[in-house]
């Protein structure tokens, strides 16, 4: 059980979702357009990382991450993501396993919901951009972990994109990397 600041507390775990976006909102693959990633990002990577205890996957976050963080040795990620239970949503069973995998064939708001009131630190969201907007929109997460890099992506899912409804974020705290990255943590309400 994580015992770090943003551990959970008295039953309730807070979810968090941490996302890569380029500065015109992109969130999807940032590897096509992330660039210069430097040691403070990493450390903020895992600053978030320590205090949880379960990662929340799409299938195709889980499809596209399971052929390659497996054999993957780019930290500290691959060693995290590896061995923390991975809840993945899914209708149907991936064609790839991967160790410490349970799927998820029920509504993600339900499942999450009762997730959470579990006992454990916090449980992350990485990636996954239909399952954040989805938890999003069913007030779910407590925690938005943004680090927005100096690229424009151009074209792209993006994080917030069509919103059903406006809603207020507080800022809590926020961070520059020498390559120009901004660490910016949102908690909910």
């Amino acid at each position: 059980m994580s015992s770090g600041p943003d551990a959970g507390q008295e039953g309730v775990r807070k979810i968090v979702m941490y996302e890569l976006m380029s500065l015109d909102g992109v969130a999807e693959e940032p590897g096509d357009w992330m660039f210069e990633v430097d040691d403070d990002v990493f450390a903020n990577l895992a600053r978030v990382i320590a205090a949880q205890d379960d990662v929340l996957l799409g299938r195709g976050t889980y499809d596209y991450w399971s052929g390659y963080w497996p054999s993957s040795d780019v930290q500290p990620f691959a060693d995290f993501i590896n061995t923390t239970p991975k809840h993945v949503v899914t209708s149907t069973a991936p064609a790839t396993s991967w160790a410490n995998t349970v799927l998820v064939h029920e509504p993600a708001a339900d499942y999450v919901a009762r997730l959470k009131e579990g006992e454990g630190g916090d449980i992350g969201i990485h990636g996954s951009l239909s399952l954040a907007t989805t938890l999003l929109d069913a007030d779910l997460v407590d925690v938005l972990e943004l680090v927005v890099v100096p690229a424009l992506a151009g074209g792209g899912r993006r994080l917030f994109g069509d919103r059903p409804e406006p809603g207020r974020l507080r800022l809590d705290t926020v961070a520059a990397s020498p390559s120009g990255a901004v660490f910016l943590r949102y908690l909910r309400g």
